[in-house]
Order: C-alpha cells, then structure tokens, then sequence
C-alpha cells in the first residue's frame, strides 16, 4: 500500500543572551556542571523571575526576518510536568498567546522545486537542565548550569512531506538564525534540537494519521535517519493490520531505530495556566521598527546579490551565502582579488576541502580571507599556475606563511619567459622524434591528444613552472 508522510517539526533554540530568561545567571557553555545556577534557576523558596528583554528582542528578530505576524501583546504559562533535571516541576513557557504568531518559511529542494512552509507559532520559553549518564557507575547526575537558558521554540504546520524536506527546512533554518546573530546554532552542542512529528496516512487522503513524536535529534543526518525509520515502523504497522500508538519515541544512532519513551502528552495533560509571577508582555510598534532598522541582509537577498553582482551560478551563490562566516569571507577574499568566479573556486575547494578534512570551523582557518587573496592574485599575474597554487596552498596551510614568501622561499615563479619557453619546447620536440612523426600524420582530433603530451612534457622539464597558456601557444605554432 501506498502512503502520504505527514512530518512537522518543533525546533528548540537556544538564544544568544549572555544571561538566561529568567535570572542573571551567565549561559555560556562549557563551564563545570552546576557552577552557573543561581537560586531563580533552582526554584528556591522566594525567588521570582524576571524577564530577559533581549530574549524577547531576538524573538521579534526571528519573527520579522520570516515576514510573521507579531504579538503585540504574549503572555507567559506554566507548563506542568516533572523532569528530574527541571527543579520547578514546571516550566515556564508560553502557549495561547506566543511572541511570534503565524507566519510562512521557503526551502529550496536540490532539485531546484520551492516549498512554502507553514510556521504555527514561535514562543520563548526557559531549557531544562541535563541529565548526564556516563561516568557514574549505574546513576544520574543532574547539572542545572543550562537550566533557564532562553529557548526560541519554533513550530511548524504538518507541510513537510519527506526527510529531504525536514532536512532542508532545518538547514535553511540555521542558516537565518546565524544570520540573524540571534543563536550559534551549535547542533553538537545543544543550541539547536529538533522534535519530529510524523505520521502516516493513505496515498491521496485528506485524514491525518495518528502521531509519534521523535525528541530532541540534535543532527541535519540524524533527522534524516530518525525519520527514514520511523516511515518504515509505521508503515510496516499499518500493512499488518495494526494501530500506530501516539507516544513520544527517541532516536537511537548506534542502532538506527527509534524506540518508545513515553505516552504522548496533549496541552491538557500540561494544565496550561498563566504564569502567575510574570505580567503580559506588551510591545509597541516603535520597539518592532527599532529591531527592523537592525536586521542583517538575509541569506535569499545575498544569494540573489551574488548573482546578480558577481555573476555566480545559482549552485555557487546557495553555498556561499548559506552560511554568514563564509560569505562574509569569500566576500573579502573577491574584495582583495578582484575575481568572483576563481574566488569562489577556491573558497568552495581548496579551503572548504581542507577545513573538511581538517575538521575546523572556519573561524579557525589557518588561512585567512586577505591570504587567499594574495594567492589568487598570484595567480591572475600569471606569477604561478593553478597547479603550483595548490602546493603553495598547503604550505599555507601548514603556517610557513603567505603566498608571496612561499614562492619566494620555494622558487615557485612561473616561467614567462618567452625565450626560456621556446629553448624548453625545442627540447622537447627534439627528445621525442616518435610522437612528431604521429603527430605530423595525424588527423585534428588526434593531434589534440598528442599535442596534451608534448604540453605535459614540457611541465615536466620545468618542473610545474612553465606558463601553460604560452607553452600550448608556442607549441601549436611549432608543430604546425
């Protein structure tokens, strides 16, 4: 039997703040467990929470930068339940009336088909803390240092219809809020989690089926697996007869299988009621227009830009763009060099490749935008070809310094010399009595192939170093 995939998404995004929602206690990451919880983040008896008004800023942000509607007015809820690494027992989060209302997302597909997504809703709330496993023989130990860090959690209508779709829209996603400055969207880190909701219906039908929910998957490819088996145990319920049952599941990476958690909670298994220690929060349209004034050129404006102003290929300009640090990067290198199209070449190969292989973020290249540049610029100069670049790139790479000193250092110039040329290419016609004599019975097609053999002979006499474009030049005329 066929069937229709039903999946929508709940993203959990932790926000930029240097303090939590509620409390003054630092968010930074990385400090020792439980050395960043203050007694509002403890629940202790007495302590009230007060509102972070940049958590409601970059709310508004996310808001305006998908074109949403805006809560004038949204107000805050408990949210009952009990976690062991949550001390209240509840969290404060909110539900009828959320900061970020309605709202519309575009993903692109690689096959170039667009897709509008429906946002329901985007509401703050404060994070648990974390429930750490390892390491303790059996037990669990709770560190409450991410406790009442800021949540932007951003949820969408049931659109997405594959895990080509759900993985789209969530590197799409990232790509804006980076952009927006508003979350580092650290995935390994816990910035960004995303709950799957899926469910399976048949082909052409207008009925939702029953839901599971697959919590906090914290990878673009474990999103994409999570979801591929979930179809699969789904599906194979259904065709033997059974009810898929509406629980919340987790992802298991090691063996690939989501496996139950829990029941599934509905709103009034939470008992939703206004937070009583936490007054409305009201905006006007002069704080919405001051945020406006401040927002970023988002990723679709600069992809359209780098093609437009740099002539890029629609491929070109997607990767560039999908990311703020790399298009403010290769934005410098064309900046220094002059060239778009050799400057996205080699932002997109050599130094994407090496940060690949590497496994470094691109703040911590070795190789800086100005010294790509001075290495283009090389090139364009005729002062060294493509392929001598390329070791030139590694050894800057490696720290032995700019381009110019490495050329230097290595006797890497590029020969241009017309009469140093001509001497090389006399040589080689000369060792090579055989191919001539093929070359000069040959027809155009072969003499093409042979001619690739006497240009790569010279290379090799000059050790890389002769200019390609005059050696090709002085051998056609040569052999004609």
């Amino acid at each position: 039997m066929r069937w229709d995939v039903v999946i929508g998404l709940e993203v959990h995004l932790q926000l930029a703040t240097a303090s939590k929602i509620f409390s003054g206690a630092s968010t930074h990451f990385g400090a020792a467990p439980n050395t960043q919880a203050c007694a509002v983040d403890l629940a202790m008896p007495g302590m009230l929470p007060v509102l972070n008004e940049q958590a409601v800023r970059y709310a508004v942000m996310f808001g305006l930068g998908i074109g949403a509607e805006i809560g004038m007015r949204s107000v805050f809820d408990r949210k009952n339940y009990f976690y062991p690494d949550s001390p209240k027992g509840y969290q404060i989060s909110q539900f009828q009336e959320p900061v970020v209302g309605r709202g519309s997302f575009e993903i692109t597909l690689e096959d170039g088909t667009v897709r509008h997504i429906g946002i329901t809703r985007a509401h703050l709330e404060e994070d648990a803390g974390k429930s750490l496993h390892e390491d303790f023989h059996g037990q669990t130990g709770i560190d409450l240092n991410r406790a009442g860090t800021p949540l932007l959690e951003i949820v969408t209508d049931p659109d997405l219809r594959s895990a080509e779709e759900a993985v789209a829209y969530l590197k799409t996603l990232h790509s804006l809020v980076t952009y927006l400055g508003i979350s580092d969207g650290n995935m390994a880190e816990g910035s960004m989690r995303c709950d799957v909701n899926l469910s399976l219906r048949p082909a052409g039908s207008q009925e939702l089926g029953t839901r599971t929910e697959i919590k906090n998957v914290n990878s673009f490819r474990f999103v994409e697996k999570a979801i591929h088996h979930e179809i699969e145990r789904q599906a194979d319920i259904l065709e033997n007869g059974g009810r898929v049952i509406q629980e919340t599941r987790l992802y298991d990476a090691d063996r690939d299988e989501t496996r139950a958690m829990r029941s599934k909670e509905v709103a009034n298994d939470y008992r939703y009621f206004p937070e009583p220690d936490l007054l409305p929060v009201i905006i006007d349209e002069a704080f919405v227009d001051s945020i406006r004034a401040t927002l970023p050129e988002l990723p679709r404006e600069r992809r359209q830009r780098f093609v437009d102003i740099y002539g890029l290929s629609h491929y070109d300009a997607t990767v560039l763009s999908a990311n703020r640090a790399l298009a403010d990067y290769y934005e410098a290198v064309v900046s220094d060099c002059g060239d778009p199209k050799i400057a996205a070449n080699w932002v997109q190969g050599e130094l994407l490749g090496q940060l690949n292989r590497s496994e470094l973020a691109l703040a911590d290249s070795p190789v800086s935008a100005p010294a790509l540049a001075g290495l283009i610029r090389r090139i364009l100069d005729n002062s060294i070809s493509g392929k001598i670049a390329k070791q030139v790139f590694e050894a800057m790479w490696a720290g032995e310094g700019d381009a110019d000193r490495i050329i230097e250092a290595r006797g890497l110039q590029q020969v241009s010399d017309s009469g140093a040329l001509e001497t090389m290419v006399d040589e080689v016609i000369s060792a090579n009595p055989e191919q001539l004599a093929q070359y000069l019975a040959a027809d155009e097609a072969k003499r093409k192939k042979l001619l690739g053999f006497f240009v790569g002979q010279v290379m090799k006499v000059s050790k890389g170093q002769a200019n390609p474009q005059m050696v090709n030049e002085l051998l056609a005329r040569k052999l004609s």
